[in-house]
């Protein structure tokens, strides 16, 4: 079974799938990356968005060769709107791993 987009941006923040307290806020703020994606390039030409568990990360990237570093970058702007870290250390290096995730997603390496 493919792998839900929702239960996994909360499985990396430590929420399990079964709490769906938080799923709205979740719901919300990967849509809102989702949107910087598709801003950027990436995904279906018309945007993507989840509604809940059902949607995957199939259905939004298939068989895209960036599909990995997405997902980092989908939770790395979840966890800073989400559950921001108390250190601005952290933040920052999150930041920077940020921009160079956006930076290589959107400058693919061309293969020859």
């Amino acid at each position: 079974m493919e792998s839900s987009i929702l239960n996994t941006i909360k499985k990396m923040l430590n929420i399990d799938s079964e709490c769906t307290d938080f799923d709205v806020d979740m719901v919300i703020n990967i849509n809102s990356v989702l949107s910087i994606l598709a801003q950027m390039g990436v995904g279906p030409q018309n945007g993507f968005i989840i509604s809940g568990p059902d949607e995957t990360w199939g259905q939004f990237l298939n068989g895209d060769a960036n599909l990995e570093m997405v997902k980092s970058y989908i939770y790395l702007k979840v966890k800073l709107i989400f559950d921001p870290p108390q250190s601005s250390a952290v933040i920052d290096s999150s930041e920077r791993l940020i921009t160079e995730l956006e930076y290589r997603i959107a400058h693919p390496l061309v293969s020859s």
